[in-house]
């Protein structure tokens, strides 16, 4: 069994206590990740800062996978998708305290598990048997 990734948990975690703290929660992206859907006349040097405040947005999903909320930029509304890998960043607005990540490189596939193979092979080699119960 492969252990799921901490950033969505930390995520999620630092965003409830910015905003039980009265901050405004700022998300950092990577906007040239694979799978963002960002405005992007507002990214400057492959960066975006996003203000995700429960007022900013609205239908904001802090799921394992991606991040995903609609927000008006420049008065035209958008539906923003930020997968998680993607998020460099989540801290307060007022005085940067928070939680930053290290930049990943994307993986498109996950990592192979090297013991399943063989044992799906020799499943299919084994022959079923039947036994008499008496």
């Amino acid at each position: 069994m492969q252990l799921k990734g901490t950033r969505p948990y930390f995520i999620r975690a630092i965003y409830e206590w910015l905003v039980d703290a009265d901050f405004t929660p700022y998300l950092l992206v990577d906007a040239y990740w694979p799978g963002c859907e960002l405005p992007q006349q507002f990214v400057e040097d492959g960066r975006i800062v996003l203000n995700v405040m429960p007022s900013a947005v609205r239908d904001l999903v802090l799921g394992n996978e991606a991040v995903l909320f609609s927000a008006r930029f420049g008065g035209m509304p958008m539906a923003i998708q930020v997968p998680v890998g993607a998020v460099l960043g989540i801290y307060a607005k007022e005085n940067g305290e928070g939680l930053f990540f290290e930049a990943t490189e994307y993986s498109p596939e996950p990592p192979p598990i090297a013991e399943a193979e063989p044992a799906i092979e020799k499943a299919a080699k084994a022959r079923p048997f039947l036994s008499v119960v008496k």
